[in-house]
């Protein structure tokens, strides 16, 4: 049997309250054994994790891997191997592939791809309608079947209300989630950054918070309505944060995620990371402004929405942390700014960027883990019985999905050393804090630093 030892690190499990020093035994790809001074069985490959974290794997719900029809942005093979080196070891892809998620067909391409390329797992969302065009739903009852975790027309919102009862009504005749993009688009009307300061000074056409209260607010109301499970995509504003907390206190069947981008960058992002006056001065733009790789949507908003995002993070009304990994082409990116596409490659940079939170003392370490694994692992245990029910822990028994990571190391941002293929990330040159150096999947080393 394949055997594993990993030695000496700080064990943090949120799912079961540990987080002592300890080591984890791993045999023929499940946990075998958690306790202090593990001899290595006979023949076991050993990873000593001293002064390291050593926690379940890391789980995404919501990332792009573009394949099929958009190779040239990434594949399923870069995708999954950028998500080992974040210490991802399951990642939920979005349907807006070409053709899009709404047959089983395609659903049963990407699930097989993934199994002869993948370096990590890999679960599929299906479209809510067909070709996400928002005019008639999918075939969700296919769709289930063929094993997806959720439906949504992700980077397009279902925008017809009668359209999105129906989904929510079938979607929970199948115990699944719809997982909706919240924008009014007569709100936001083709901006491209949040309302406020940065806008007035760039001169770029922009998008009120509004446009995804108004839309969050009518999804709860459908959800209550109906009594299906919903689930807001990298929710991003203040009021989007207190619908959701509210519909909670209501207990209403509504969770939602928040993307590092949203959690740790505000709009100034647009100025570039070296660029740009300060609130309310209005001296020359340098050439660092209009940074294309900070396009993104919801576009990043002011300091007021990250801090109540951060907030809601801390106090679990954010119930995960997703990356919205959206890799490009170099093409799609040195463009203007209006014609850029939307999206931050996400998956490598995702641990580096939310420690920072932890640094600055505004969430522990546990219940930052906590948003990264047993977090997604409810909804996806919740979603699908053919997800194995010990995910997100380390339990005896449970799949050995592991992550190891230096939450104190220093690294600098280079996206030309990353395995996705998209580089787009205005991190381009920043010194992040907290580094993955190894993920296991399944009981197999998948990257090691």
């Amino acid at each position: 049997m394949r055997k594993l030892l990993i030695k000496g690190g700080r064990v943090i499990d949120p799912g079961r309250g540990v987080d002592r020093v300890a080591d984890v035994l791993v045999t023929d790809g499940v946990v075998r054994g958690l306790g202090s001074g593990i001899d290595p069985p006979e023949g076991s490959a050993v990873i000593d994790a001293a002064g390291m974290v050593v926690c379940p794997g890391f789980i995404d719900l919501h990332c792009h891997l573009r394949e099929p029809g958009f190779e040239y942005k990434e594949t399923i093979s870069t995708g999954t191997l950028a998500a080992a080196r974040g210490g991802f070891t399951t990642v939920c892809a979005m349907p807006n592939t070409s053709p899009a998620m709404d047959t089983r067909a395609t659903v049963d391409f990407v699930t097989r791809t993934a199994k002869e390329q993948g370096s990590v797992r890999v679960l599929s969302i299906g479209c809510v309608t067909r070709g996400s065009m928002g005019k008639e739903l999918a075939e969700m009852g296919e769709l289930a079947e063929a094993g997806v975790i959720g439906f949504s027309d992700d980077g397009l919102p279902v925008s017809d209300s009668n359209l999105m009862r129906q989904a929510l009504t079938y979607a929970s005749a199948h115990g699944l989630p719809i997982i909706d993009h919240c924008e009014a688009t007569g709100l936001s009307r083709d901006g491209v950054v949040s309302e406020g300061w940065v806008a007035n000074h760039t001169g770029l056409r922009s998008v009120p918070r509004s446009a995804e209260d108004v839309m969050a607010a009518r999804d709860i109301s459908l959800a209550e309505l109906t009594g299906g499970r919903l689930h807001i995509a990298h929710v991003s504003t203040a009021g989007a944060v207190r619908a959701v907390r509210d519909a909670k206190a209501r207990g209403l069947n509504v969770t939602c995620e928040a993307t590092p981008h949203h959690l740790t960058l505000t709009d100034r992002a647009v100025l570039g990371r070296h660029g740009g006056a300060a609130p309310g001065e209005f001296d020359p733009l340098t050439p660092a402004a209009y940074d294309t790789n900070s396009k993104v949507n919801p576009p990043l908003r002011g300091a007021e929405d990250v801090d109540e995002l951060v907030r809601a993070l801390a106090e679990g009304v954010v119930d995960v942390i997703a990356t919205d990994h959206a890799p490009h082409g170099a093409v799609d990116k040195l463009c203007t700014f209006d014609e850029a596409a939307f999206g931050i490659s996400g998956l490598e940079t995702a641990l580096g960027s939310v420690t920072s939170l932890v640094h600055a003392g505004k969430i522990g370490l546990s219940s930052l883990i906590e948003r990264l694994t047993v977090g997604p692992a409810r909804f996806l245990i919740d979603s699908s019985a053919a997800v194995d029910h010990r995910i997100g822990t380390l339990q005896d028994g449970a799949p050995a999905d592991v992550t190891v990571f230096d939450p104190g190391a220093e690294w600098v941002v280079d996206p030309s050393e990353f395995a996705s293929k998209g580089k787009n990330t205005p991190l381009d040159g920043a010194t992040l804090r907290g580094r993955v150096t190894a993920t296991v999947v399944g009981g197999e080393v998948r990257y090691a630093l």
